[in-house]
């Protein structure tokens, strides 16, 4: 429960930090890119660190990075769909979303040596 506690804590705090950066910064869409992930994942990694030590970290970030590498392939791909066929978003985000897990088991494969 403390866990939650101190998760929620530095998110919140972080997730401040963010906005506020994003609110100074122009354009004004850049805010949202500073929203609640970079700051649930700083929280994460850092009671990965306390609670399971540097090297266990190491490997949750790797794939915190090869996470966000597929999501990127997979919005790329969801935007393109958008622009070049003007389906509605929810379908093409629902449709589009085997891209992403394949995305990240291939990368997961790679990394593991076992392709």
């Amino acid at each position: 429960m403390g866990d939650i506690f101190i998760r929620f804590l530095i998110g919140g705090l972080v997730v401040s930090l963010f906005s506020s950066l994003g609110d100074v910064l122009r354009p004004k869409s850049f805010a949202g890119l500073f929203g609640a992930a970079p700051s649930i994942a700083l929280a994460t990694i850092g009671l990965t660190i306390e609670q399971n030590g540097k090297a266990y970290a190491a490997i949750e970030c790797r794939s915190m990075m090869l996470g966000a590498i597929a999501f990127f392939v997979y919005a790329l791909n969801v935007s393109w769909v958008l622009k070049r066929y003007r389906p509605g978003a929810l379908s093409a985000a629902l449709t589009l979303m085997p891209i992403w897990f394949a995305v990240s088991f291939g990368l997961w494969f790679l990394v593991e040596g076992q392709l």
